[in-house]
């Protein structure tokens, strides 16, 4: 670019020196000859080198919006759960897009007009200082004082206003994602039109918000032209005065014209530039914070690594999510050796989802209160806790793919055979036989086309594919029949002897087999023991047990 600008600065001192020559009547056509082919060689010459500049400039400006969304996207992937409870869905979509393509252009176009700007106009001044007249330059230069006063002023206004649009650009994004999730919610209560207004004032406000950008943006343009206009009239007045006092040629006036012409796009280029580069700082302001956030959950300088988890112990863990006041926890014990498995009942909000969390290592918890193999949790590396454990959540996350590739999440190189045993393990065979295409049907956005039991079994079929060494399984059973159920918890015994299960449910029958049964109320163990001890205990869980198994009956 540097380059380009210097070459630039050839042709209207050609053309200058030429008209002189008219003038004088001294051209002749070897000279003439010489100087068109000049012309004709510097364009081509600028054509090869300009395409060059644009072609990697802004190339790379391509490139970094590329590695800044995978950058976000692999931090984002870091983040525990406490992050997206301050930043919402709709903002990290807007970093993801606005942000970064306001980053791209500030590298692109905003470099591009930075050094056009400073090369451009320096290069242009030299010249007129060392071949026209310092006294024309610095009288035709006289207003541009007036051009940084007015991009200081405007500039700052453009980021504030430019902040404020992204931001109502990030709720609106909110409100999308939740009407076309809930879609079938806001039509059952018949919300359709009440949806669509709160659209509308959300829409509404980002127009507005960015049309008092684009007021600003608009303004740039106009003032920087009054001003270089205001330039170019004293350059062509003055410099005619001076043509005829014959301090200059006339020549000499034609090639100030040209470089005055050429100092004008270096000068509007230069309110291009602030404004651009308002808009990307920015975004590079807001992309920065999300991106220098840590995660919760940190490695330990040294951490501990082992073949396989042999025990799991919990010891008094007393446990309070960052936003509550009141402990999910309060003093829980439990020791579970491999191949045993551990069940968690009790009644709804006791606290069983947010013991099987624990293992996930989603949020910080006391040292030395969680141990497997008998190592402190926080001494063990997080990649190697997450290899271990295969989570099926109440809240099944399906892709917009097929059942195939859905199960294969976990294991994309799963083979056939492995596919149908998860499948055959989660009695999952009949459904997907009845289905059009089979293992390839499309279950479409969050398993849309699937039934709450089939995505339950989906689900527990991905896990199982994986074979890990523990299973978590959070109530993910509560959408089956108890036959279904029954059929399901038979295969994992079965199929699981010598690896570790824990299983929160509401239906004891789930949990019967198990080792151990944990009660819940209030985040406090109220029972514990197998089921036949708990039987003879003669409280919740008896009276629970007894209740269900009255209620199958009658639906028998």
């Amino acid at each position: 670019m540097t380059i380009v600008s210097m070459l630039s600065m050839i042709p209207p001192r050609l053309i200058g020196n030429t008209i002189d020559a008219i003038k004088l009547g001294t051209l002749t056509s070897a000279e003439l000859n010489e100087s068109v082919l000049l012309l004709l060689g510097l364009s081509l010459l600028l054509y090869v080198m300009v395409y060059i500049w644009i072609t990697t400039l802004f190339g790379n400006s391509i490139i970094i919006e590329k590695k800044l969304r995978s950058r976000l996207l692999k931090h984002l992937s870091k983040m525990t759960p406490s992050f997206f409870q301050r930043n919402s869905t709709g903002q990290l979509m807007a970093l993801a897009t606005n942000d970064i393509l306001a980053i791209g252009q500030t590298a692109g176009y905003g470099v591009m007009t930075l050094v056009n700007t400073l090369v451009g106009a320096s290069v242009v001044i030299v010249m007129m200082l060392s071949f026209i007249s310092a006294k024309l330059m610095i009288a035709a230069l006289i207003p541009l004082p007036l051009l940084v006063l007015v991009i200081s002023k405007l500039g700052s206004k453009v980021r504030g206003r430019f902040m404020a649009a992204q931001e109502s650009f990030g709720r609106m994004n909110d409100h999308v994602l939740e009407s076309i999730s809930g879609i079938r919610v806001i039509r059952s209560y018949v919300q359709e039109n009440h949806d669509l207004g709160a659209f509308d004032k959300m829409t509404t406000d980002v127009m507005n918000k960015n049309k008092r950008v684009s007021i600003l943006n608009a303004l740039f343009q106009p003032l920087i032209s009054i001003i270089v206009g205001t330039s170019y009239t004293i350059g062509i007045a003055y410099g005619s005065y001076l043509v005829f006092h014959d301090e200059i040629t006339l020549g000499q006036l034609v090639s100030f014209n040209i470089y005055l012409g050429m100092l004008i796009w270096p000068m509007i280029s230069f309110g291009e530039f602030i404004n651009v580069l308002q808009r990307g700082s920015a975004s590079a302001g807001r992309l920065g914070t999300v991106l220098e956030e840590k995660a919760d959950m940190q490695d330990a300088p040294d951490p501990v690594r082992m073949d396989v988890p042999t025990a799991i112990e919990m010891k008094s863990l007393t446990f309070t999510y960052p936003t509550a006041n009141h402990p999910s926890l309060d003093k829980v014990s439990f020791r579970l050796q491999r191949g045993e498995t551990l069940g968690v009942v009790g009644k709804t909000g006791s606290g069983k989802s947010t013991l099987l969390k624990q293992l996930l290592r989603q949020y910080p918890i006391d040292k030395e209160k969680l141990f497997v193999s008998h190592v402190p949790v926080e001494n063990i590396a997080l990649d190697q806790m997450k290899q271990w454990i295969a989570y099926v959540p109440q809240e099944h996350l399906l892709l917009s793919k097929t059942i195939r590739e859905n199960i294969a999440l976990g294991k994309p190189d799963a083979t056939s055979e492995e596919i149908a045993r998860a499948i055959e393990m989660a009695s999952f065979t009949q459904d997907i036989a009845q289905m059009p295409e089979g293992l390839e049907t499309i279950v479409g956005e969050n398993g849309v086309m699937l039934s709450g039991g089939q995505k339950q079994r989906l689900a527990i079929a991905r896990a199982l594919l994986i074979d890990s060494e523990i299973l978590l399984l959070d109530d993910s059973l509560s959408a089956v029949d108890a036959r279904t159920e029954s059929r399901i918890i038979g295969h994992i015994r079965r199929e699981r002897a010598g690896k570790t299960t824990l299983i929160t449910t509401h239906r004891l029958s789930a949990v019967s087999h198990a080792n151990w049964i944990l009660v819940l109320d209030e985040g406090r163990i109220r029972e514990e023991g197998t089921h036949e001890q708990l039987m003879l205990l003669g409280g919740w869980y008896k009276e629970q047990w007894e209740r269900q198994q009255m209620e199958a009956s009658l639906e028998e």
